[in-house]
């Protein structure tokens, strides 16, 4: 008797998997409608309110005593970055993660303050915001009670020279990983408990196929609808808005590598969500608790250092966050895989957490 062939098995799986997904209207409104809708919708506004991340130099004067320091802290959009070192300042300048750096020094005689700021053509349009708020701010201060010519502050700006970082470098990775994340949950959790449901599985029972041939056919459909999607989605970011790829076709193979770890990953919370879902019309609030804060949290719309300290906290433990970040590095500043190591160890953490779970939840019938 011939043996049977699972790996033939496992094809014929994916085909009608992939062949379902791309009749699903909700499979294509999620994986790429709405990511091209919120890329046109925001690309367009320029991504909203504008926070301004300025670095203060080691040798900046941040005492409590300093008039024109603690004025600074009162600008709501500008949000100081305390922690780098001066070569990680500079570095950041230059590609536009930083828009400026400061460097205030406190004298004995007028002009009693000095402000040394270095802009960068990076960000040439939160530099833009940053100056004027600084030229009326010294206008203020030197104008405010002084009877003498000298002025009381003074202002010295340098500019340097980097790749400018568009709001659509920071958007379209985010619209990814949404993307991804909206198919790795909704989609495993409602194909598996229909398929439980309707016990297609468990007539597989009765057949040589193996357990792993029906999870891998799933998810060798669902990898390559979604690296079709993300592919879609990269060309039209970089052909009509200017998405930056600094290495061509290395960076959006990287990209679609990372797409496709990201999308296992999420695949593990819709295999979660199956198991325990009662019905079709539970899996949409269950989903909704993982994604909905990830969607929010994780950097997709906005960067994670306008919310406050213990908003971060979260931000930094969701897996989205990080797929964010890597997707951002590897697409702007021309990173390879070597390098988000760090983000790819978290990723692999919340892989062994969320697939030990899903072998405890899962059940196939």
């Amino acid at each position: 008797m011939k043996k049977y062939n699972n790996i033939k098995a496992t094809i014929a799986i994916a085909k009608a998997s992939f062949r379902s997904i791309i009749r699903s209207p909700s499979a294509v409104v999620f994986s790429l409608a709405f990511p091209l809708i919120f890329i046109v919708v925001f690309a367009n506004i320029g991504g909203g309110a504008v926070t301004v991340d300025v670095a203060l130099a080691k040798t900046c004067d941040t005492s409590s005593a300093n008039t024109l320091y603690q004025s600074l802290k009162q600008i709501p959009i500008i949000h100081f970055v305390k922690n780098q070192s001066a070569d990680e300042m500079a570095k950041n300048l230059s590609k536009g993660d930083l828009d400026a750096i400061i460097d205030i020094q406190k004298h004995d005689t007028a002009p009693y303050y000095t402000l040394n700021i270095k802009y960068t053509t990076a960000s040439a349009q939160k530099d833009g915001v940053l100056k004027s708020l600084l030229d009326g701010m010294f206008f203020r201060i030197n104008s405010k009670g002084n009877t003498v010519q000298q002025p009381i502050a003074e202002l010295k700006e340098a500019t340097v020279h980097g790749r400018q970082y568009k709001y659509i470098d920071f958007l379209l990775p985010g619209m990814l990983g949404f993307s991804l994340l909206s198919s790795g949950v909704f989609g495993t959790a409602f194909v598996f408990l229909s398929l439980r449901l309707t016990l297609v599985i468990k007539r597989f029972f009765a057949t040589p196929v193996k357990k792993y041939s029906i999870v891998l056919g799933e998810a060798i459909a669902r990898l390559i609808f979604s690296w079709i999607g993300a592919l879609f989605i990269i060309l039209v970011g970089h052909y009509f808005f200017g998405f930056t790829l600094i290495h061509g076709v290395v960076t959006v193979i990287n990209m679609l590598i990372l797409s496709a770890l990201g999308l296992i990953v999420f695949m593990g919370f819709g295999f979660i969500i199956s198991g325990i879902a009662k019905n079709e019309s539970s899996v949409p609030p269950l989903s909704n608790i993982i994604t909905m804060p990830q969607f929010l949290l994780s950097g997709t719309f906005f960067a994670i250092t306008v919310f406050p300290k213990w908003l971060q906290g979260i931000s930094n433990i969701l897996p989205l966050t990080y797929l964010n970040k890597a997707m951002r590095d590897v697409a702007f500043e021309g990173a390879g895989l070597g390098d988000v190591t760090h983000d790819l160890l978290i990723l692999g953490v919340w892989f062994i957490i969320v697939y030990a779970v899903a072998v405890k939840t899962f059940k196939w019938e």
